[in-house]
Formats: structure tokens, C-alpha cells, sequence
């Protein structure tokens, strides 16, 4: 059993993180619980789940990738027997049947360094903004370039690349999966659920922050690290924007200078583009059932959403020529604190 480890990482979670505790605590594994400066009481509820616990210093900055990290790291030290190590985030809970099917895929193919499976929304329900999460997590299966922030990695493989990149504020998984492909070692995404997350993004407020640190991260990944899919997901965004604004203005002007029934009609067409573009993603959308008749509001917030992708953009750029680093960019709002203990936890 100790061949395997859990570290969860949090920040402010509340009852999220009492529901992602339970999840993991009659697995029988070790487990860590590593917090970013939570003023909830978060690692109090850990330990009172009998669950080992650091707290970050704040001295530093904080970062998905510094948790992970000194979870992985504090494994190793007390358990030296873990060969893989679970890791997922504290607004998530563990499938029952998860880990078995992760363990034997890294033990039957000893070339895979990290394998994830299935994530979706708990509520997507609840908004359009947690639908269209869990639009996102529904990805394909078979060897892929990236995982999320939940997945089983081989400790070794991990280790060997040293770990998550603490400079990476958003994008941490994909950058260290590109430095472990480059090492000639798999991420495969396997056909299993895995967990289940709650974004709790309710407002449009909570939305485009995503958005904006979406947009920080992408650039980040593209520029600093040059990984190629980001570059796709960076031009995407500005072609839909401040592309999409100039030649707006370029064919306004023209329609003015020369008007005829081609410069009006070519300015036409191109300002309704990304009505078109909605039409063409709802269509997609309608084919899958966790769009569930949303599919136009959804195809939608994509579009929209590229606008803060840019602006997450502009951010990035202003922080690297002021000679500031990457930054964190927080959406979610805390949870609830829980009132009252775990039955059964605290003996």
C-alpha cells in the first residue's frame, strides 16, 4: 500500500476541502496536506482528519506548483517506499475506483510518467460558467500532451525532471509535461473517472478572471517556454480580437472612402463574424449532452471569452517590462467554513 502516496493542495477551501479529504481517507495510502496561506482553517481540518500538514511560508510566493512540489518532496522524505503519487486539488474528490486503474496502467507501462482520467464538474447545473467547465474537462483518450492538476505521476519520472516549474502561475501541469515528453516519457489519459471538481464560479466576475489568468498562462507557456499548442491557443485569442478589431476598422474605412456595394457588404460579413463563429461552436456543442440546451449561450461565453484571454495577454506583457514576475491570479471565492467536525474523525 505504500507504494502509492496523496498530496492535496488547498486554499481556502472549506467544505470543498472536507469533501475532498473524505474522499482519500479510506484509501489506505499516506497522505499530505500542503495549504497556501488559507485563513479558513483549512489545516486544522486536515490534522483533524489525522492528516500530515505544511503550511507554506508566505515569504514567498504562492503557487500550484511550490504545493505540489513540497508535497512530492515530503512523500519521499517520510515514505520512501512511494513509487506514485496522486496529486489533486482541494476543490476536488477522488473517484473510489480511480487509483486502482491508474496504479496498474504505470505498472503495466513503464514508459508512462503520468496518467489521469475522467475530471467533471460536481454542479454544472449550477451556472453556465461550471457547464462550460465541464465542457473542458471532457477530453479525448489514448497519449496526450498534458494532464490537469489531478493526476497519478510515477515519482521517479517526476523527480527526474525536477518537478513542477515554481516560476509557472498558471499552465504548471503542461510545462512539466513538456519537459517529460522531451525526456521520452508518456502522459497518457486513460478511460476511467478520476474526480470530481467544483469550480463554483457563479458570477461573470468569477468567469472572466478565469479568463484573464487563462490568457496570462498561455502567453507565459508560449513565450518563456515556446510550447507549441499555446502559440495556437495565443493566436486564437488575438485573431478574435485585435485582429478581428482592425480589419473591422480597416473595411469600415474602406466602406467610407469607396462606397459601393462590395466594401459594404465585405464590412458586413466581417463584423458578424463572430456571430458566425457562435453558430458554427453551438453546433459542435449540440451533439454533447452536458451542453444539455445550452449550447448557444455556451458557444457564446467561448467567444467572448477570448476577449479576456487577450487582456489576460496585455497583463503578462505589462508584468514582464515592468521586470515583475509572473503573476497569481485568484477567481474563485472561499468556501464556507465547516461548523462542525467530521463524525467519526475526531476520537
Amino acid at each position: 500500500m505504500s507504494r502509492l502516496g496523496i498530496v492535496i493542495i488547498g486554499r481556502n477551501e472549506g467544505t470543498r476541502l472536507t469533501q475532498c479529504l473524505e474522499s482519500v481517507l479510506h484509501s489506505g495510502h499516506p497522505i499530505v496536506y500542503i495549504d497556501s496561506g488559507s485563513v479558513d482553517g483549512s489545516p486544522d481540518l486536515a490534522r483533524a482528519h489525522r492528516i500530515q500538514v505544511i503550511e507554506l511560508d508566505r515569504s514567498t510566493p504562492f503557487g500550484a506548483g511550490r504545493a505540489r512540489n513540497t508535497g512530492a518532496a515530503l512523500l519521499a522524505e517520510t515514505y520512501p517506499a512511494v513509487e506514485f503519487v496522486q496529486f489533486i486539488d482541494g476543490d476536488c474528490t477522488l473517484d473510489s475506483q480511480w487509483l486502482s486503474s491508474g496504479v496498474a496502467t504505470l505498472t503495466s507501462q513503464p514508459d508512462v510518467a503520468v496518467v489521469c482520467g475522467r475530471r467533471r464538474e460536481r454542479f454544472p447545473e449550477a451556472s453556465l460558467y461550471n457547464r462550460l467547465c465541464d465542457l473542458e474537462w471532457d477530453a479525448p483518450t489514448g497519449e496526450v500532451t498534458w494532464c490537469g492538476g489531478d493526476a497519478l505521476m510515477r515519482l521517479s519520472a517526476f523527480q527526474r525532471v525536477g518537478g513542477f516549474n515554481t516560476t509557472v502561475k498558471a499552465g504548471e501541469e503542461p510545462e512539466l509535461c513538456n519537459r517529460l515528453r522531451a525526456a521520452n516519457w508518456r502522459i497518457l489519459r486513460i478511460d476511467a473517472d478520476m474526480t470530481r471538481h467544483d469550480a463554483a464560479i457563479l458570477r461573470f466576475g468569477q468567469w472572466w478572471k478565469r479568463q484573464l489568468r487563462s490568457g496570462y498562462g498561455s502567453l507565459d507557456l508560449a513565450c518563456r517556454f515556446r510550447i507549441a499548442s499555446f502559440r495556437r491557443f495565443v493566436l486564437s485569442a488575438q485573431s478574435w480580437t485585435i485582429c478581428w478589431l482592425i480589419v473591422c476598422g480597416l473595411l469600415a474605412g474602406a466602406a467610407a472612402a469607396y462606397p459601393s456595394t462590395w466594401t459594404y457588404a465585405a464590412a458586413g460579413l466581417w463584423a458578424i463574424l463572430p456571430l458566425l463563429q457562435i453558430v458554427r461552436i453551438a453546433l459542435r456543442f449540440r451533439s454533447k449532452p452536458n451542453a444539455s440546451g445550452k449550447a448557444l449561450w455556451l458557444a457564446a461565453l467561448m467567444v467572448i471569452g477570448k476577449w479576456g484571454e487577450t487582456l489576460g495577454h496585455l497583463q503578462y506583457l505589462r508584468d514582464r517590462l515592468a521586470g515583475r514576475g509572473v503573476a497569481l491570479i485568484e477567481y474563485k471565492q472561499p468556501a464556507p467554513a465547516p461548523t462542525t467536525p467530521v463524525a467519526g474523525v475526531l476520537r
